[in-house]
């Protein structure tokens, strides 16, 4: 087992994740689809995926967890939610009989980190950017990781190495994971892929839409195949590049409209019509999009 530090910093970004408007955090919570299920990536690699896909789903069960399995444990990328606990631990076993030795974080956010406490109680490493360490201690969050990164760091295990990369987009710290011989990187929600639970950014941790867009360019510069959001099924590279070019254009049009003195629901309706974005969950995003983008 070989742990590296980088000492080089990257640059702190704004970013974050508002999970829905005001009108819609009033509505009752969805209910749930099906338990997650386990999808196949590489023969040592696995997301705990949920099957339905819903904001019911992500209350529920958390966003996805990967799991990179080697002969010395397991590495665990996002802890799913406190909930979800006993199911992802179950799923893990059918998988090894080997404990999980580290799980690495991708944001503070509670669907992605919920779980994390119970895995430290069995002995796991927590591992999280200190960016998004410093957001948990903000939230008086019960557990705070022991250990954090700058910049970017490494971690092997079992022979196999994960690359962590600090960026700013959906949080201040969004931790972005490489995988080189899986040709796989993880993304946490920088990257959603399910319409039902679309992206964006989470001002008040520190999210920004223009970040997230300088941190897809840099990504995309990565070797790599394939790619896992924070929820939603893995897509390609090739599908990654259009989504930047789709929120790109998104930003765009908000700009435009912004200069234009178009008013809020204006831009909603607008945004909705041309993108099928800016409702639901998304039409929280539209007042810190106006005042970020002006």
């Amino acid at each position: 087992m070989y742990t590296s530090f980088s000492s080089r910093r990257a640059a702190l970004l704004p970013l974050g994740l508002l999970l829905a408007s005001a009108a819609f955090a009033q509505q009752a919570p969805p209910a749930p689809g099906p338990p997650p299920t386990l999808v196949k990536v590489k023969d040592d690699l696995y997301i705990v995926q949920n099957q339905a896909n819903t904001m019911g789903d992500l209350i529920a069960y958390g966003g996805n967890a990967t799991a990179y399995v080697t002969d010395a444990g397991i590495i665990l990328f996002d802890s799913k939610s406190d909930r979800e606990h006993d199911d992802l631990i179950a799923k893990l076993k059918t998988l090894t009989d080997k404990p999980v030795k580290y799980v690495v974080l991708t944001h503070n956010h509670g669907d992605h980190s919920g779980g994390a406490a119970q895995l430290a109680a069995m002995g796991a490493t927590v591992v999280i950017s200190a960016a998004d360490r410093a957001n948990l201690v903000k939230a008086n969050e019960k557990f705070i990781p022991d250990l954090a990164f700058m910049g970017q760091a490494e971690l092997t295990l079992g022979g196999k190495r994960a690359e962590l990369r600090q960026f700013r987009g959906h949080t201040r710290g969004d931790t972005a994971i490489l995988l080189p011989a899986a040709r796989t990187i993880i993304l946490g929600d920088l990257l959603t892929t399910a319409d039902t639970i679309p992206m964006i950014v989470n001002y008040g941790d520190g999210g920004s839409w223009t970040d997230w867009a300088n941190s897809i360019d840099e990504i995309l510069k990565m070797d790599f195949d394939n790619v896992i959001p924070g929820h939603g099924p893995m897509i390609s590279k090739a599908r990654l590049v259009e989504l930047r070019a789709k929120y790109g254009n998104i930003m765009t049009r908000t700009r435009d409209m912004i200069r234009q003195k178009k008013t809020e629901k204006e831009i909603q309706e607008a945004l909705t019509q041309e993108f099928n974005w800016g409702f639901g969950p998304s039409a929280g995003n539209i007042t810190g999009m106006m005042l970020e983008l002006r």
